[in-house]
């Protein structure tokens, strides 16, 4: 059995078990080892909860299951329901494009919201990007307070 039928028999497992509904489990290899899993499902808010904790659990407890059952540690996955992880990434991208903005017009550091690590490193990954050869990222702050800073370098 490869990691991505490990992956999808293991969390169909769970989501039975926890008496959790869904329509459809999509397993795509994103880069080597790195598989993005989406849940469809009627009702998505149980699955994702408050500010995403639930999706974070669930994620959690399917790794540790995963590089159990297929003795390999050496993968990583995001998982996904109905692309709300996709929506989230898109708002912080555009969130970070206005501060950048922002931050060149008025020449001053500009704040983000604390967020995720997941989420943190996508707004320094975008910053270094084409276009923003002037803007600086740094993350500062503790534990759940830790928050992206945009600056002109």
């Amino acid at each position: 059995m490869d990691i991505e039928e490990i992956l999808k028999s293991t969390l169909e497992e769970l989501l039975t078990k926890s008496g959790s509904d869904y329509t459809k489990i999509t397993v795509t290899e994103e880069e080597k080892d790195s598989f993005l899993i989406n849940i469809e499902s009627e009702n998505p808010s149980l699955l994702i909860g408050y500010h995403g904790e639930n999706v974070q659990a669930i994620q959690h407890l399917l790794k540790v299951l995963a590089w159990k059952k297929s003795n390999n540690e050496k993968f990583n996955i995001l998982l996904d329901i109905d692309n709300y992880r996709q929506r989230q990434e898109q708002n912080v991208i555009t969130l970070t494009e206005r501060k950048v903005e922002t931050s060149r017009k008025t020449g001053r550091p500009q704040s983000l919201p604390p967020m995720s690590p997941y989420f943190r490193r996508k707004v320094h990954i975008h910053c270094m990007g084409a276009g923003y050869e002037d803007i600086e990222t740094l993350s500062e702050g503790d534990g759940d307070r830790r928050h992206v800073i945009i600056k002109l370098k």
